[in-house]
């Protein structure tokens, strides 16, 4: 989960409130700070009295796509604000974890219509009492769903179906 630390300018306050604006391409109902992919915010004086925002921010993994379009967000979101100089560093380490999603961006994904991320829960099957994770339906609360694919609509949500309601949804998975 993205912490704003307590002791900030006012100037980072501002940065944090201009993240709170910018949102995730593939899922239009987060922000920045609801995944949690913001690592830091610093603030650089330039040689011309103005000041330069450093952002860190870490994927969701190693390959996802929309982080070109997240950096490119943010980018605006500084120049409309006036700032005329910015950097915007990608961490890997320490990897990104769905723990760090804020809980109303995964109340936000229920609302939206994709299973937020939870901790694995375990529902024995008769079949030799395997084991395999339980997914709540966010339509009908439901927890009778069944896996149809590893991959969603995107390579970080998995599909599933709801046997109650008979409604597909895209689950976002842990990790």
């Amino acid at each position: 989960m993205t912490v704003i630390p307590n002791h900030i300018t006012e100037t980072e306050k501002k940065i944090w409130s201009l993240l709170e604006t910018v949102t995730d391409p593939e899922v239009p109902v987060l922000s920045v700070l609801d995944l949690g992919i913001i690592r830091d915010v610093k603030v650089q004086s330039t040689e011309e009295n103005n000041f330069k925002p450093i952002i860190t921010i870490t994927p969701t993994y190693s390959g996802c796509p929309a982080m070109d379009v997240i950096s490119m967000g943010i980018r605006m979101v500084l120049l409309q604000a006036g700032f005329k100089e910015m950097e915007i560093k990608q961490v890997l380490s320490p990897a990104w974890t769905t723990e760090w999603m804020s809980a109303e961006g995964k109340d936000k994904l229920k609302a939206y219509g994709i299973a937020p991320p939870q901790y694995k829960q375990a529902v024995c099957t008769p079949d030799a009492f395997q084991q395999e994770e339980a997914i709540q339906c966010p339509q009908c609360n439901s927890w009778h769903t069944t896996l149809i694919s590893q991959f969603g609509s995107t390579a970080c949500k998995a599909l599933y179906k709801c046997e109650d309601c008979k409604e597909p949804f895209d689950y976002f998975k842990c990790h």
